[in-house]
């Protein structure tokens, strides 16, 4: 059960967090998406939190490593895109990223189910191998060896598909 205090702190800086959200990621509507995400972590994490220590200091630390998070998460996702694109003729218009981005999405689902999983955790969701391992259940080695082939395969496929063309 969530402690009176707890609840109270937490609605108390909903104003802060907003404006700290806002700083960071220059943007009402991502700032929003922040100052709620932080909440349901903060709730979900109060256990950790240890009563008499400073309120505003632990949940503007979860904002903050939440804002880096997605921003780097943000960051991948454009580098994979660039990456599969770059042999692509630019095209200006936003209908033809969006087929690059369901041609990359066709093409992920022609890999092999593990091997495509292991690139979505270690490529996509950013997790370190060791992280993405525990959750296939496999050794870290089997984990690296998943991701190599499918990055292999995905440009195997993105070649052959282009030849097509």
């Amino acid at each position: 059960m969530v402690s009176a205090t707890f609840r109270h702190g937490i609605v108390a800086l909903l104003p802060e967090l907003r404006a700290f959200g806002r700083f960071l990621s220059r943007d009402r509507t991502r700032a929003d998406d922040l100052v709620q995400e932080t909440i349901v972590r903060a709730f979900s994490a109060r256990h950790q939190f240890e009563p008499g220590s400073n309120l505003k200091t632990w949940t503007f630390t979860i904002l903050r490593n939440l804002f880096y998070e997605q921003t780097r998460r943000g960051k991948r996702e454009r580098e994979v895109l660039e990456e599969y694109s770059a042999d692509q003729p630019h095209e200006e218009r936003p209908q033809a990223a969006r087929s690059r981005i369901s041609d990359l999405e066709r093409l992920l689902w022609q890999l092999p189910p593990l091997q495509r999983e292991a690139l979505m955790l270690v490529g996509a969701q950013e997790l370190s191998y060791e992280e993405a391992a525990i959750i296939c259940g496999v050794a870290v080695g089997t984990l690296k060896a998943r991701v190599s082939r499918a990055r292999s395969a995905l440009a195997e496929l993105r070649g052959s598909g282009e030849e097509g063309v």
